[in-house]
């Protein structure tokens, strides 16, 4: 009995100095990948943008370190209450609806108009509610002035109301690996058909 006592203390012990079992390393966001070594951008680039934006895991990135891989990119913001959800889902059908071999050579990217209440926290919530994969999505957070300047560029026009909800265009854009505009779906509920035809015309040309 005594020698059972001991060997229990013994563990005890171990697992009291130890309490931390290995684990698998975290998959990292698109945002937080290492910077492809490329030249200028092209004049017709939104990697030309020297704003900054702060994403879901607390990273302050410019838009410049999604270079080299197309984009899928959406506005929204995490407390709608109609819109965003069926445009999130409409992206996240795009992605099922691509082959396996697309799919890996593309990431998404959701920006907030919501200044106020998307803070990285709420982004990260959104994330981890909508099960959106780590790997490949990306959700970003800016000033009010950038957020302004990227959703002209997308041709995306929003409006805060009394209630704190915006009244904003539903638009899905493709960016090439440079950064450029290829294709823009508006509206809800669409067939993903058209956009993926174009999100695979964009990883084709990437080398």
């Amino acid at each position: 009995m005594k020698t059972l006592c001991a060997l229990l203390l013994g563990a005890a012990s171990l697992l009291a100095a130890d309490p931390v079992l290995p684990t698998v390393a975290e998959e990292k966001p698109p945002c937080c990948r290492p910077a492809l070594a490329l030249g200028q951008p092209t004049d017709k680039s939104l990697y030309l943008l020297d704003s900054k934006w702060t994403s879901d895991v607390g990273r302050t990135i410019p838009l410049s370190v999604f270079r080299g891989r197309p984009q899928v990119v959406a506005m929204f913001f995490s407390h709608c209450e109609y819109a965003c959800p069926i445009l999130v889902n409409d992206m996240k059908k795009l992605q099922a609806a691509l082959p396996p071999e697309v799919a890996a050579k593309v990431d998404f990217l959701l920006v907030s108009f919501d200044t106020a209440r998307d803070t990285p926290a709420a982004l990260a919530q959104y994330r981890a509610k909508e099960h959106l994969a780590v790997k490949n999505w990306t959700l970003l957070r800016g000033g009010a002035d950038d957020v302004r300047e990227l959703a002209a560029l997308l041709g995306i026009n929003y409006a805060a109301d009394a209630r704190g909800q915006f009244a904003h265009s539903n638009v899905i854009t493709v960016l090439n690996a440079e950064g450029e505009i290829v294709f823009q779906q508006p509206g809800l509920n669409t067939n993903p058909s058209a956009l993926a035809a174009a999100v695979t015309k964009a990883t084709a040309a990437v080398k």
